[in-house]
């Protein structure tokens, strides 16, 4: 074997003194990923601390760890019996309203995608412009035209004074049509007439469980965006028997300004609250995380 040359070894001694720019970097990133993580998780935890004190011990004592003796029970017996458990109708509201408006978004979300991708219309593209413009509308600019609408209606102080309103989501559209357009080829869909299959045969049959992960990404979103709804339902609903959580919990913070305080049981309200989200986003994660990749990639 030949001794290696004078470069050789200096080659091998640069590679083993200099320092990896992408080791250096990786520990950057870790380091900061772990910040962020931490700040996004910090109020989480100060919720899941504070529910075990009573009004007292939560000013007095430090906001990050808990303190002695626990009020957890205390808390959650007030929290399920005050105003005759008014909370379990909040918490049936926000069912009710998240669901209906997740299950009808996806469905018209999906038929108008379908429509948008698959079929040549006149004045298709500037229709599709125009409900994409209505995404830059703030929500809160529409209120009181849906007011005025609900009101005209006679649905003022019903559910579907909520849900209606709520059911429009020209975002999801969007989504939809990126889905189908590369969940569905065209090539199968004529496949399919050739076989003798009609429109709404390729479409429930074979077009929906291509584009499954569009359809769990727009209902999630939908039912998150309708779970934390807060000031269309203040608009258009009075009766305490109607409010969703947010409504309830907040009009319980109102009320402890001036009797006594409930905050921990409010802020054990929240915790609970949050719960049917998360629960949701870890049984269907796969599907919306699969989904919102293909819609990156596609559109």
């Amino acid at each position: 074997m030949t001794a290696p040359s004078v470069q050789q070894r200096e080659v091998r001694l640069m590679k083993r003194t200099r320092k990896r720019p992408g080791e250096r970097m990786n520990w950057t990133l870790i380091l900061v990923l772990g910040l962020f993580a931490i700040y996004c998780l910090l109020p989480l935890w100060w919720v899941f601390v504070n529910m075990f004190k009573d009004n007292p011990q939560l000013f007095s004592s430090f906001g990050l760890w808990f303190s002695s003796p626990s009020h957890l029970l205390e808390n959650l017996n007030t929290l399920f019996t005050r105003e005759d458990g008014i909370f379990w109708t909040w918490l049936r509201n926000s069912f009710i309203y998240a669901g209906f408006t997740a299950v009808l978004t996806t469905i018209i979300c999906a038929l108008g995608g379908y429509g948008f991708s698959k079929y040549n219309f006149a004045g298709k593209g500037p229709l599709f412009a125009l409900i994409l413009g209505t995404i830059m509308v703030p929500s809160t600019a529409l209120v009181l035209p849906i007011f005025l609408l609900m009101q005209k209606l006679e649905l003022i102080n019903t559910i579907w004074a909520v849900i209606l309103p709520s059911i429009i989501n020209p975002f999801g559209l969007y989504l939809m049509r990126v889905f189908w357009d590369s969940g569905l080829p065209d090539e199968l869909m004529e496949a399919a007439r050739i076989d003798g299959a009609g429109h709404w045969t390729i479409f429930w049959e074979i077009g929906l469980p291509l584009v499954r992960g569009g359809l769990v990404t727009v209902g999630l979103f939908s039912f998150v965006a309708s779970w934390n709804n807060f000031f269309l339902p203040l608009v258009v609903v009075s009766k305490t028997e109607l409010f969703p959580m947010t409504l309830g919990l907040s009009v319980w913070n109102t009320i402890s300004t001036g009797q006594t305080p409930i905050y921990p049981v409010i802020i054990l309200g929240s915790l609970i609250s949050i719960l049917p989200l998360v629960i949701g986003f870890l049984t269907l994660g796969r599907f919306w995380q699969g989904g919102l990749g293909a819609g990156a990639v596609k559109g």
